[in-house]
């Protein structure tokens, strides 16, 4: 099928095979997106940064427990954390639900649409939460520090 194309003044033909007319599959184009399977993808990899987060501020925890109630900001950091972790907890819940649930049924999109914004919400704050443990602290230093470090004898 010949179709007329015009560009700068000058009439071009191009040349369609019945393939690339609408309707018809070609073997070159790839099928199109399950949003479905795509949707179930992208919780899992947001669950698995989930879980490395989690890990992080349980790790932030055990530090700021450990060097004791005396260290600087130690309330304000036990508090974030744990706040942190609650929240990870419940997006790691909300995630597992959404990637249960099939995108492909209409009247399911709807509430998938509003578990993830909750989600993404979530997401969010924990962030934001996460800014304020990096920005007080929750690392080693001094005497846990100077332990932790040397060999022992």
């Amino acid at each position: 099928m010949a179709v007329p194309v015009l560009r700068q003044g000058i009439t071009w033909t191009i040349i369609l095979s019945p393939s690339d007319l609408p309707g018809n599959a070609s073997p070159r184009r790839s099928p199109p997106i399950n949003l479905n399977h795509y949707a179930t993808k992208k919780s899992v990899a947001e669950s698995m940064l989930d879980v490395a987060l989690f890990v992080s501020n349980a790790t932030q925890l055990k530090v700021v427990l450990e060097q004791g109630p005396s260290s600087l900001h130690y309330t304000t950091l036990v508090t974030l954390i744990s706040i942190s972790l609650l929240l990870q907890v419940v997006i790691g819940i909300l995630l597992m639900v959404i990637a249960r649930l099939n995108l492909n049924e209409v009247e399911k999109q709807w509430r998938l649409n509003q578990l993830n914004n909750a989600a993404t919400i979530l997401v969010f704050i924990t962030v934001i939460i996460n800014v304020f443990i990096t920005a007080f602290g929750a690392h080693k230093t001094g005497f846990l520090a100077a332990r932790t470090s040397r060999t022992p004898l």
